[in-house]
């Protein structure tokens, strides 16, 4: 599989759409408005994995973790895994290319239509129910969802499954299984994506390494770029401003270095802008926003919901549950007893009450940390388990499956009897989330203590019972640990309703302007789990995309436009991997002068005098460091900011610049230069084209230095070197600044497993081969 996502080089500084975030509600926002043949721009903060890159190994796992409370972090800045810490509450979630729909269980089950009797609800979605339902089916049609099939086409019936089979049947109560949103045969998909069939590996919540798993990776976010969007990774936003008709998104670069500098944000401009990075991102961004000016409603961040998650374990059962992932042990086109993470449902919804009812879904453990399982789930189980059968016989059969456990690992004895429940049900929704020294902060106090946890706690251990387990809730669900919950389906923060005094966004997620009243900001949208206003008491997904069809549908219709649904793509794409590469970032100070058009040091002299500073940090990255050092242009990609006060208060955006390294001079061969090229665009609206080189020459006297760290720049109106000069001058690399930049190369687009040694060994090769033939082998002057 190819991937989706451009080099960060390749941004450019403006679009008619920009969509933040690639989980549901982003990747369908991208397809549905590249269709609309806007220019789609989508960015996403964590990194893209092509099937075979996630992780599958414990240490693999953890250097993709991050935990985040407030100001305090821990691990990866973008991980894969996050893990965002709440008073009383916390939220796992996902952060890739594809949002959670890289790590959630895949399962596709429509909400009650109950859930949408709720006032809370705007009226244009209680009285018209359709266009939801319209809205879901595209969503079906594009994620396709279909039940395991059990025991067809090689498919085993499940331990799992047959467990929870018994667990209904002793509850009294409806079990089926679920359409779940993976691919049961080898093809070429509807999105042209070639994908292989499930391996029933069971890790879906670590990542598919094996491209079963029907994530917004595999049809969505393709299909947008199929229609023109294009896709970068690595990228977060911190907030928005609106600027005359346009909107400004605030972005950060993750992984270039950029950090180390202090270096400003990236601006970028578009028309119309979908906040689309989850219940918590997107309410973080609107939050910052506010603080910064933007007038929204002050609801938001009210309304934040767990959709009362709870999450317990039937541990060493008396039956076989085979619920621990494979990992690298599973191979791509075969079949294993495991399954997919979820398959199954015993379905505790249609009570007289809404707010009574429950879905309770079994699930496996995932392979990067099964072997953290056998210490935890034993003590766990002394501690606050609750054994379920009694008898003499029983209490030795127990022991001895442990003591498997321990000799044989987690595939044996009672790990291996473990069946993992995950139930949905109906918090109170009162959740908050606020921003605290410019992070986010989830306020919910007491909300584990509410009725419907022990109704659910009752329910989990009524199904174990069935099992004849050990009923193990929660760890953080105790007294000790003040029933803290754990939600992997947050929901709210920016919800819809009828105007500002109510809600944060309308029916079809458009934004509020002001504090009341139903005036809407043009081009502005949320379109993710955030607009929900209350939980749905099963798996979101189905909801979350159904709402983001129908929004769309209504946005493309106020646009004037059309969307096509069809699918015209018949066969999959070639592959074409990436060649490894190198990346680094450099920052550069000096002057320049608005006053001098021809002479580089007067310049520099007269700007030092007018006090017109002028400052880059530039990211520079070679896709392919081989072609890179071969071609005779050396060329690689730019992206970054320059800060010239003379021309903006504000930071200027350097997208989709060029840098040569090293080009002869043609008029003098014993001459090489580094070039700089880039369009840049300021706050105001202005454009600008900067141009710069490095001069390598063997002058009299050790210049090594000088040449490779001084910068003679050209400033040009217009977004070309064609527009008249406007100013002169020259940067300098100081020491510092330049022990940063050693520390922000680094090497790109490896394979996993692999190392970038080479590519960052053979970059350093020819820079110091040409400083050595330049300033060595042409005689070095002293």
């Amino acid at each position: 599989m190819n991937r989706l996502s451009k080099p960060i080089t390749e941004l450019k500084q403006e679009y008619e759409v920009i969509v933040i975030g690639s989980g549901y509600g982003g990747s369908i926002a991208a397809s549905r408005m590249s269709r609309l043949h806007k220019k789609v721009c989508l960015l996403e903060k964590g990194k893209e994995f092509l099937p075979g890159e996630f992780p599958d190994k414990l240490l693999e796992a953890g250097k993709e973790f991050q935990v985040n409370k407030g100001k305090s972090t821990y691990g990866d800045d973008n991980g894969l895994y996050e893990l965002v810490v709440g008073d009383d509450i916390n939220v796992f979630k996902g952060c890739g290319l594809g949002g959670t729909s890289l790590v959630n269980a895949n399962v596709s089950i429509e909400a009650e239509d109950r859930v949408f009797d709720d006032a809370i609800w705007p009226k244009a979605i209680r009285d018209d129910m359709a266009s939801l339902k319209d809205g879901i089916a595209k969503a079906w049609d594009m994620l396709k969802p279909v039940p395991y099939p059990e025991g067809q086409h090689g498919y085993p019936i499940l331990a799992k499954t047959e467990g929870m089979r018994k667990s209904a049947t002793a509850m009294q109560e409806d079990f089926r299984l679920l359409d779940i949103n993976v691919t049961f045969e080898d093809k070429v998909n509807h999105v042209g994506v070639r994908q292989a069939k499930c391996t029933n590996c069971g890790d879906c919540v670590t990542g598919c390494n094996h491209g079963a798993k029907n994530t917004t990776a595999m049809n969505y976010l393709p299909d947008a770029v199929n229609h023109g969007a294009e896709i970068f990774t690595e990228i977060g936003v911190s907030h928005i401003e609106q600027h005359g008709n346009k909107w400004f998104v605030h972005c950060n670069l993750y992984n270039t270095g950029r950090e180390k500098f202090d270096a400003p944000a990236i601006v970028l401009s578009a028309d119309n802008v979908f906040i689309s990075a989850g219940s918590l991102g997107s309410t973080e961004i609107l939050l910052r926003s506010a603080a910064k000016g933007l007038d929204v409603s002050t609801l938001l961040g009210k309304r934040f919901t767990g959709n009362g998650d709870v999450l317990g374990f039937g541990y060493n059962n008396d039956v076989q549950v085979n619920g621990i992932g494979l990992g690298e042990k599973a191979i791509t086109g075969e079949i294993y007893n495991v399954g997919p993470c979820i398959t199954s449902v015993i379905d505790l919804r249609h009570k007289e009450k809404l707010e009574d009812g429950m879905t309770l879904e079994e699930g496996s453990i995932p392979a990067p940390i099964k072997s953290v399982m056998i210490p935890a789930l034993t003590s766990f189980s002394r501690l606050i388990g609750r054994d379920t059968d009694r008898g003499f016989n029983d209490y030795w059969k127990e022991k001895w499956r442990e003591f498997l456990s321990w000799i044989g690992g987690p595939y044996k004895g009672a790990i291996n009897n473990t069946q993992v429940y995950l139930v949905m049900s109906h918090d109170s929704g009162d959740g908050e989330m606020k921003l605290k020294n410019d992070h986010l902060q989830i306020n919910w106090k007491g909300v584990g203590k509410e009725e419907i946890f022990e109704k659910v706690s009752g329910k989990l251990k009524d199904a174990t019972a069935a099992l004849g387990g050990n009923y193990v809730k929660n760890p953080s669900w105790t007294k000790m640990m003040n029933y803290d919950l754990v939600t992997v389906h947050p929901l709210g923060g920016c919800i819809m309703g009828e105007d500002a005094s109510s809600a944060v966004v309308d029916h079809k997620g458009q934004v509020f302007m002001g504090k009341s009243g139903n005036s809407l900001y043009p081009g502005l949208f949320v379109m993710d789990g955030a607009i929900i206003p209350r939980p749905v008491g099963t798996n979101p997904l189905l909801t979350i995309s159904g709402l983001a069809e129908r929004n769309c549908l209504l946005i493309a219709k106020e646009m004037k436009g059309k969307i096509s649904y069809d699918f015209d793509i018949k066969d999959a794409k070639q592959d074409v991997p990436r060649k490894p590469g190198v990346q680094f970032t450099e920052t550069m100070k000096g002057y320049f002068s608005l006053n001098e058009t021809t002479d580089y040091e007067k310049g520099f002299d007269l700007g030092k005098k007018e006090n017109s500073p002028f400052e880059f940090t530039l990211t520079i990255r070679s896709e392919d460091v081989e072609t890179f050092l071969s071609e005779p242009d050396h060329e690689a990609g730019m992206i970054g900011t320059m800060e010239a006060p003379k021309l903006s208060n504000a930071p200027l955006s350097a997208c989709n610049g060029k840098f040569n390294l090293f080009v002869v001079d043609p008029s003098n061969p014993a001459k090489k230069k580094m070039n700089y090229n880039s369009v840049l665009k300021s706050k105001e609206g202005k454009s600008y084209y900067f141009t710069g080189f490095k001069e390598m020459e063997n002058n009299a006297g050790v210049d090594v230095w000088l040449d490779t760290t001084t910068l003679f720049i050209t400033l040009h109106e217009g977004d070309s070197k064609t527009g008249k000069v406007i100013g002169k001058g020259k940067l300098k690399i100081e020491v510092g600044d330049f022990a940063k930049q050693l520390t922000t190369m680094r090497a790109i687009n490896i394979e996993k497993g692999k190392s970038g040694l080479k590519s960052l060994t053979s970059f350093g090769k020819f820079f110091a081969g040409n400083v050595w033939d330049t300033f060595v082998k042409g005689g070095l002057k002293l």
